[in-house]
């Protein structure tokens, strides 16, 4: 039997910066049990984001790693810019522009783009066409008028 296509979903930043957002998606990751890969487009973001998922919230840290250090393939949420899934993630999230790994494997491919860079949004609309056109489900989510996340197409 063979596994169901990857999901392709992109989330429309438009009331929070990726800083805030990123950390509650990789959340609910974590909660289904699934593992993550991020993947930025250059290593300052890797460098950031390494420090700021150890500190985002008082309360709270997301398990994570940069690719580049020992054991990355047993990290819940791996940091890169590379396309290999080293961690064995069911889901890849896709960062300041990163290009997506070969999906075949993941469960869900998560597109972020910041919605007040008119070339981000150029960016995304292209993809969206490129993933359809390959065939894989498309959705579009934005950020809602309360919080949360809105499904629009």
């Amino acid at each position: 039997m063979s596994q169901a296509p990857c999901e392709v979903w992109f989330y429309h930043l438009e009331r929070t910066a990726l800083d805030q957002a990123l950390p509650e998606l990789l959340e609910k990751t974590l909660a289904r049990g699934w593992k993550a890969l991020v993947r930025a487009s250059d290593r300052q973001r890797i460098e950031h984001l390494d420090g700021w998922l150890w500190s985002y919230r008082d309360d709270s840290f997301l398990p994570h790693g940069p690719a580049d250090e020992p054991q990355a393939e047993r990290q819940p949420i791996l940091l890169t810019t590379e396309a290999d899934n080293v961690n064995q993630a069911q889901v890849a999230f896709l960062i300041d522009g990163a290009e997506a790994p070969d999906l075949e494997g993941f469960q869900r491919c998560v597109l972020l783009f910041d919605g007040r860079d008119e070339a981000a949004v150029a960016e995304a609309r292209g993809r969206w066409r490129t993933f359809k056109a390959k065939g894989l489900p498309v959705s579009y989510w934005r950020q809602g008028a309360e919080r949360g996340w809105e499904k629009q197409a």
